[in-house]
C-alpha cells in the first residue's frame, strides 16, 4: 500500500487532479471532468503504456493511482513506488523498498508481501509532498519530489505496523502489513491493517501517526478490553487478549468539515467458527464513525452479529447526500458482500429507512457454536444481488452430464436461506466470499444521488472438519507425514486436499517447478496477498510441509523433529476449515444460472435499482448468444460527461457505460486483467483515464503495465 496524503483543508485538490484515493475523501470515486462524454467516448485512444518490467508468476497491481500536478504516482507489482510525468507516461523516478532497511522483529527481510490498492499525498509547507506505503509490515515515508526516504520519520523513513498495536500480545511473528490506503486529517495520517484470518491473527486496531514524526497519536480498539464500548458483546471476558481480525482492511472515508474518519471492519477470527468467539462481536463487520483527530468513538452499527461466512465489509462507506423526508441529508452509503447497501445518517449512525431485525437460521451442526438469531436486512433498498438459490436455479447452459453432476452435488450440502450456518458436509453460500461487492467499492455521483456498485453472484461452498483432539502423537515421524499434515491443517481450506486450488486459490501441483526450497521457506514466512503468512512455524515445519508440497523425496523419509512450544488452549478449536471454493461445474463454470457479474445502478433517493446489467464475458459462451457476466475484481468511476468507467472482469476488458441507460459505449482489450480502480484527470486541459493492468486474478495471465487512455488530438 502507498498513501500518499492530501492536506485539503490547506491545498484543495484541483478539479484536474486525481490527488486522493478513490477521487476524494468521500470515496465517491467521481470527477467533475467531463472532455470525454457519451458521444465520443468510442474514440478513445491508448495515449500511453507504463511497463513496470517486474511482473511475476501469480503478481498483481491493484493500485488506484495518484494524479498530482502533472505528475502520477503508482506501485508496481514488486512494490516498488513510481513518478511519471502524467501527459507522457515518462518515467520521473524509482523507490525500490528492498533497497532499503526492511529487517522485521525476527531478523529476516521482510517486504513485497502486500499488494498496494491506493496512495494518499500529504502536501506540507513550500509545496513539500510526502509519501507514506506499506511494504510488508513497514509503513515508509518517502520524499515525493525525489523519491528518497524522509529519515525524520520513525526509523530511517519506516516505522513498524507491529509496533503499538497491541499492549497484550506479543505480535512479531504475526502477518500485520495493510493493503488499503489511510487518510489524512491535518497532520495526522490514519492507517487500518490486512491480517491473517487463522485462529491466531493480530487485532484489527485502527491507529493514527504523525506524519512527520511516525509517532503513535491516537489507538482505537475494534475488538474492546473491560471498560470499553463494545466489551460486552463478547461472552469470553478474555476475547480482547486472544481474538484477531475486526480490521478495517478497505480503507477510509473522512468528513473533514465534521472531523469524523469513517471506517468499516472485518469479520473476528477465525472466520468460519465462532465457538471461542461467541457473542455478537463488536466492532467485527461494523460500520465505525470515529473522531478523527483523537480517535473517541462516536458511533457504530453492526451490519453481521457473529459473521460465519467471511462477509467481512470489503471497502470504506461513501459519503452521500440524499433525500430524506423531502430534506437533504447527509450519509454514508456501505455496500456488503452480501449484497445489501446500507445507508445511515452521518451524524448519528441511525439508518435513514427501517432495517428491522429479522430470524435467521441457528441449527449449527458444529458444537459449541452460537449463531445469532437475528440479523439486520435494509427494506429501503433491494438486494443487489442473489442471497439463495434452489435447484431451479442451476446452470442450464451445461451439457446433460454435467448438470446431472451440479444437480447431485447440490442435493448433497446444506442449503438454505442467507446466513445458513457452516456445516462439516459443506454449505452451499450466495454471495460468495468474495462478494456481493468488493474492495474496489462503488461510484457515486453526487449530481443524480446514483450508486454504481460491481458485483459477483457465484456461489461458494464452506465445509468444515472436527479436529481429532484425543488421538496422542506419533513417537517417530517422518517430514512426509508431518508436512501431509500441516498441508491438511493449514493450506488444504483454500488449496484443497488434492491441491488442485480453486477461484482466486491456486493449484498448488507441480509447485517444485516454480519455487527453490529457498523460495518456498520466504513464502511460507512471509505470506504473500492473500495468503498469511505462517511465521510461527518453526524451520522443521517448513522444511516437512516443503518435503510434502516440491517433492523433495531424499527429505521425505528423515525423521521429523517437532519443535517445542508453547500452547495456547484458545487456539485448540474442535474444527478447523476444510475446505472453500466455489461451486463450479466440471468445465469450469459457475453452477448458477448467469448473471455471474453484474453492474447496477441504484438511485439513493428513491430506493430503486435504476439498470442492471451483466459485465463481462465468457467469449466461448458469448459467441452462442450467452451473456454471462464474469466474476469482476475493481472499482468504477462514474464522470460528469455521462460515463461509467470500468476494467474489473475476467475477460480482460476495459469498458465505459452511459450511466444513465447502462448502454456499453466502449470497450477494449488490455494487456492483462485490470483488477483495479481507474484515475480520471487532465493535463492542460487533455482529459486522460488510467487503469493499471496487473492481471494475476481469477486464473488469467500477470501484466506489469499502465494503460491512459484520451481522445485524438
Amino acid at each position: 500500500m502507498i498513501t500518499f496524503i492530501l492536506t485539503s483543508c490547506q491545498h484543495p485538490a484541483k478539479q484536474e487532479e486525481w490527488g486522493v484515493y478513490g477521487g476524494g475523501m468521500g470515496r465517491q470515486q467521481y470527477t467533475v471532468l467531463n472532455e470525454i462524454d457519451t458521444n465520443n467516448v468510442k474514440d478513445l485512444q491508448v495515449a500511453w503504456v507504463y511497463n513496470t518490467k517486474d511482473a511475476g508468476p501469480s503478481s498483481q497491481i491493484q493500485t488506484n493511482p495518484l494524479i498530482v500536478e502533472g505528475v502520477l504516482y503508482g506501485v508496481s507489482a514488486k512494490l516498488k513506488l513510481f513518478a511519471l510525468d502524467a501527459a507522457s507516461g515518462t518515467e520521473k523516478w524509482v523507490f525500490d523498498p528492498s533497497d532499503s532497511i526492511l529487517i522485521d522483529n525476527a531478523g529476516r527481510v521482510d517486504y513485497g508481501l502486500n499488494v498496494c490498492r491506493g496512495l494518499t499525498l500529504y502536501r506540507g509547507d513550500n509545496n513539500q509532498r510526502l509519501l507514506f506505503y506499506t511494504a510488508g509490515p513497514s509503513l515508509f515515508c518517502v520524499d515525493g519530489e525525489t523519491g528518497m526516504p524522509m529519515t525524520t520519520f520513525g526509523t530511517n523513513g519506516r516505522i513498524s505496523l507491529h509496533e503499538g498495536l497491541d499492549p497484550h500480545r506479543e505480535l512479531k511473528d504475526l502477518r500485520v502489513t495493510a493493503t488499503s490506503p489511510g487518510v489524512i486529517f491535518r497532520n495526522t495520517i490514519i492507517v487500518g491493517t490486512s491480517l491473517s484470518e487463522e485462529e491466531e491473527a493480530a487485532p484489527g486496531h485502527i491507529r493514527a501517526f504523525d506524519v512527520h514524526t511516525g509517532e503513535m497519536k491516537w489507538l482505537f480498539k475494534t475488538i474492546p478490553a473491560p471498560g470499553e464500548i463494545g466489551y460486552d458483546t463478547w461472552k469470553d471476558p478474555e476475547a480482547y487478549r486472544h481474538v484477531g481480525g475486526a480490521n478495517a482492511w478497505g480503507g477510509f472515508s473522512l468528513d473533514e468539515g465534521r472531523g469524523v474518519v469513517y471506517a468499516a471492519t472485518g469479520t473476528s477470527n477465525p472466520d468460519f467458527y465462532g465457538g471461542k468467539r461467541k457473542g455478537d462481536n463488536l466492532f467485527a463487520n461494523s460500520i465505525l464513525a470515529l473522531d478523527a483527530a483523537t480517535g473517541e468513538y462516536k458511533w457504530h452499527y453492526q451490519t453481521i452479529h457473529h459473521d460465519l461466512w467471511d462477509w467481512d465489509l470489503p471497502t470504506a462507506p461513501v459519503l452521500v447526500t440524499v433525500a430524506d423526508n423531502g430534506e437533504k441529508t447527509d450519509a454514508v452509503a456501505q455496500v456488503t458482500k452480501h449484497g445489501f447497501i446500507f445507508l445511515l445518517n452521518r451524524d448519528t449512525g441511525e439508518p435513514l429507512h427501517p432495517i428491522p431485525e429479522k430470524a435467521v437460521p441457528t441449527d449449527s451442526e458444529l458444537v459449541g457454536e452460537e449463531p445469532a438469531p437475528t440479523q439486520p436486512f435494509p427494506t429501503f433498498i433491494p438486494p443487489f444481488v442473489r442471497q439463495s438459490f434452489s435447484v431451479s436455479d442451476l446452470n442450464p447452459h451445461l451439457p446433460d452430464s454435467s448438470f446431472a453432476d451440479i444437480k447431485a452435488r447440490f442435493k448433497n450440502y446444506k442449503t438454505g436461506p442467507i446466513f445458513t450456518p457452516p456445516t462439516e458436509r459443506g454449505t452451499l453460500v450466495i454471495p460468495g466470499l468474495l462478494g456481493g461487492a468488493e474492495w474496489g467499492g462503488p461510484s457515486f455521483d453526487p449530481e443524480t444521488g446514483i450508486l454504481y456498485i460491481n458485483a459477483t453472484e457465484i456461489p461458494w461452498v464452506i465445509k468444515m472438519a472436527k479436529v481429532n483432539t484425543q488421538a496422542a502423537p506419533e513417537k517417530v515421524q517422518t517430514n512426509l507425514h508431518a508436512g501431509t499434515l500441516l498441508y491438511k491443517k493449514n493450506c488444504s481450506g483454500c488449496h484443497g486436499d488434492d491441491l488442485k486450488g480453486s477461484g482466486n486459490f491456486p493449484s498448488l501441483r507441480d509447485l517444485e517447478k516454480r519455487y527453490s526450497r529457498s523460495e518456498f521457506a520466504e513464502l511460507v514466512t512471509n505470506g504473500r496477498r492473500m495468503m498469511p503468512a505462517f511465521k510461527h512455524f518453526s524451520a522443521s515445519e517448513t522444511r516437512a510441509l516443503a518435503t510434502y508440497l516440491l517433492k523433495i523425496t531424499e527429505e521425505q523419509t528423515k525423521q521429523f523433529i517437532p519443535a517445542v512450544k508453547e500452547k495456547n488452549e484458545f487456539y485448540d478449536s474442535p474444527y478447523r476449515l476444510h475446505s472453500i471454493a466455489q461451486f463450479l461445474s466440471k468445465e469450469g463454470y459457475p453452477a448458477i444460472s448467469p448473471p455471474w457479474g453484474t453492474l447496477s445502478a441504484v438511485d439513493l433517493n428513491t430506493g430503486d435499482i435504476v439498470w442492471k446489467r451483466p459485465l463481462g464475458e465468457v467469449p466461448e459462451l458469448a459467441a452462442n448468444g450467452i451473456i454471462t457476466g464474469t466474476e469482476n475484481i475493481g472499482g468504477s468511476v462514474v464522470t460528469a460527461g455521462g460515463l461509467v468507467f470500468i476494467a474489473a472482469t475476467k475477460d480482460e476488458r476495459f469498458r465505459a457505460f452511459n450511466k444513465k441507460t447502462g448502454q456499453l459505449l466502449f470497450e477494449t482489450a488490455l494487456p492483462a486483467g485490470g483488477y483495479a480502480t481507474p484515475a480520471i484527470y487532465a493535463v492542460n486541459g487533455k482529459q486522460y483515464v488510467v487503469i493499471a493492468s496487473g492481471g494475476g486474478k481469477m486464473g488469467t495471465p500477470s501484466g506489469d503495465a499502465y494503460v491512459a487512455f484520451s481522445l485524438p488530438d
